[in-house]
């Protein structure tokens, strides 16, 4: 086999890996997770090889750390809850304010492709590309003060306010409650 063949060069193998690894539950990397891939090869090396896979189409990044593997098909609903959960892992992080309210019913008009969370780390808007953005507003509260007001969403591999807790969340963030509908809203205080 010739030493410079398809299957020993750096992006064969790190499709093979991924190929490998990745699934519809998981198709998000790190370019710390990929590094691993390919630990033999260097920092510009392997540099070339992360621009050259997401202008070939196989990785698209998201936002800065984080990319995504396109073969692995993920449900694109669920991608930017998953990048949060992600880019936060070592946070306290949950969805609330509007995102919360609209899945609820409480908020009917909600910009597409937004998701709200509070988080124990700074607040940050981050933008996810074609998926959206991601608001992270910070909060002191911590997870033993919301037993019971948030329950864990498995789908979105993310804690979730209960509808009380995210409007709590609106009025202590100073947010916007013109598009809250009340009379949902009070079913729920």
């Amino acid at each position: 086999m010739h030493p410079h063949s398809k299957s020993t060069q750096p992006m064969g193998r790190l499709l093979r890996k991924l190929t490998r690894l990745a699934s519809e539950e998981r198709y998000l990397f790190t370019p710390e997770d990929l590094r691993g891939v390919v630990p033999d090869i260097s920092e510009g090396a392997y540099k070339t090889l992360l621009s050259r896979a997401a202008s070939e189409g196989h990785l698209a990044r998201v936002c800065r750390g984080l990319y995504l593997f396109e073969a692995a098909k993920p449900s694109s609903g669920l991608v930017l809850f998953h990048a949060a959960a992600r880019l936060r892992a070592k946070e306290f992080n949950y969805i609330s304010l509007e995102t919360a309210l609209s899945d609820s019913g409480v908020i009917s008009q909600i910009p597409i492709n937004w998701i709200t969370l509070m988080s124990s780390g700074r607040s940050s808007t981050i933008s996810c590309g074609r998926w959206g953005t991601i608001e992270f507003v910070h909060t002191r509260q911590k997870p033993q003060d919301l037993v019971g007001l948030v329950h864990y969403d498995a789908r979105c591999r993310l804690w979730r306010a209960t509808p009380q807790q995210a409007l709590r969340d609106m009025k202590a963030a100073k947010r916007n409650m013109d598009l809250i509908d009340w009379s949902v809203a009070n079913e729920f205080v």
